[in-house]
């Protein structure tokens, strides 16, 4: 129908029904957006470890910020760390969100108790959930990690499994095996169920083959599916936390401090020390497996140390109770809550192995390092010149084997010495010389000027 001749007013009035249903559009598109009950969605893949622990926690953060009508948990796990588990165990105890995991295909060992945590689990068809005794490595590898862990990790399963109505023997039975349930597990055998078992037993509340499929069993068909993915900075965190990484990352640290404080100033190897022990810390703090009391206290085992080694000759109470902090500021800094006893002396265990593989390095770097070219440079420069070659006889107006002097600083085991009224760079064979004692020449090495202390009368003779 044409417009035209019509009057404006009528023009105008023909047109307000069409404006009021635009403007009733628009407000209802936020209003409906606002409605769609939005569902997030976090993957559990792989090693159970802090690194998952961490994601998680964000996860549950970040649904119970935006107000999600669930938070659903795709698993798929072996199993990994008791006690990252349990950290993931109490947080979804805690939350006030509808959680659901959904196992797809397993949740094996730490994985079943972060199933066992949830308010529901889905699990697809041909899916696996059980088999929870704890290990550990052993001699021979994986080992029963004896029935003190047995014990507390039985007991966590059973009371996660009452507080979500589940049956509790069950949750028992996958993790001991002398737990005995007549008609589903005999002696001497761990629990782990099926699909079908799961639902027959009351373990597992609905099956489904996808996550379409889970939100049709929750009710929640046309959710607004919310993904959340760990971030690059979790993964490498992950990486950095892994046992093997940690520990690398420890023995280079305390390496490179160690050499750093056995030669003059400040160069490579302490720089390299700092930086590993710097990565090491920043991975457990963003994990929040350390927090200040782990840092101060080995802060001052550092500090204690360098007092013995700079200020207090040979190694006393200060070296043994900086020894003593230092180990445990480590070892509490690979832990988290719900540690077991076997996994705080692993990391006593693991920290103690960094710190030897350091001294072993330290000392074979100090043997070995300054009789290379670069080596030279990173832990002693000498004041005789470049133009010496290794082997050669030097000049008669440098220092000679069987020259005497006095140790103008003290050698750790570089520093510097007086021979023939001239300071020169000099290290002693392996041995704390302080300032002002006695020292002998015992070989020339191209530039490395090696040097003995001199004992004094009634000592004995001349140490070695």
């Amino acid at each position: 129908m044409s417009l035209r001749g019509e009057r404006p007013c009528a023009r105008l009035l023909r047109w307000i029904p069409y404006g009021l249903a635009l403007v009733a559009a628009l407000l209802a598109s936020p209003a409906r957006a606002a409605a769609a009950p939005g569902v997030h969605v976090a993957p559990i893949e792989g090693e159970i470890d802090a690194g998952v622990s961490a994601f998680v926690k964000r996860a549950i953060a970040g649904a119970e910020a935006a107000g999600a009508r669930a938070l659903i948990l795709p698993t798929n796990t072996l199993g990994g760390r008791v006690d990252a588990a349990i950290v993931i165990r109490d947080a979804l105890l805690a939350t006030p969100l509808r959680t659901v995991v959904f196992v797809d295909p397993r949740a094996i060992s730490a994985g079943a108790l972060i199933a066992l945590a949830a308010e529901e689990i889905v699990m697809a068809d041909g899916a696996t959930l059980g088999a929870a005794a704890p290990v550990r490595a052993g001699a021979e590898g994986m080992e029963p990690a004896g029935e003190k862990a047995t014990s507390y990790v039985r007991k966590e399963f059973r009371s996660t499994a009452e507080r979500r109505g589940r049956p509790p023997e069950l949750a028992e039975a996958m993790v001991d095996e002398d737990v005995v349930v007549e008609g589903v597990v005999g002696p001497g055998k761990l629990l782990t169920l099926t699909t079908a078992e799961a639902l027959s037993l009351g373990v597992a509340d609905a099956q489904a083959d996808d996550i379409d499929a889970v939100l049709a069993r929750l009710g929640l068909e046309g959710a607004e599916i919310h993904a959340v993915s760990p971030s690059w900075a979790e993964r490498a965190l992950r990486f950095l936390t892994m046992p093997a990484v940690s520990s690398l990352l420890l023995s280079l640290g305390m390496m490179g401090v160690l050499l750093e404080l056995r030669t003059p100033g400040f160069g490579v190897p302490g720089l390299v020390g700092v930086a590993c022990l710097v990565l090491f810390f920043w991975a457990q703090w963003l994990l929040a497996l350390v927090g200040w009391e782990e840092i101060a206290l080995a802060a001052a085992g550092v500090l204690l140390i360098g007092l013995e080694v700079f200020v207090i000759p040979g190694f006393g109470i200060a070296g043994v109770l900086g020894a003593i902090a230092l180990l445990a500021g480590l070892s509490m800094s690979l832990v988290g809550a719900g540690v077991t006893l076997e996994r705080a002396l692993e990391a006593v265990a693991q920290v103690a192995l960094s710190i030897a593989l350091a001294l072993a390095g330290a000392l074979v770097a100090l043997r070995f390092l300054p009789r290379l070219p670069f080596g030279r440079r990173l832990v002693l420069e000498t004041s005789l010149g470049a133009d010496v070659a290794a082997g050669q006889e030097p000049p008669a107006s440098r220092p000679r084997p069987g020259e005497r002097g006095i140790a103008a600083s003290t050698l750790r085991p570089a520093g510097i010495a007086r021979l023939g009224g001239a300071r020169v760079d000099v290290v002693s064979e392996a041995e704390f010389i302080a300032a002002g004692e006695a020292v002998e020449v015992i070989r020339v090495e191209g530039n490395r000027v090696v040097v003995r202390r001199i004992a004094a009368e009634g000592e004995g003779g001349v140490t070695r």
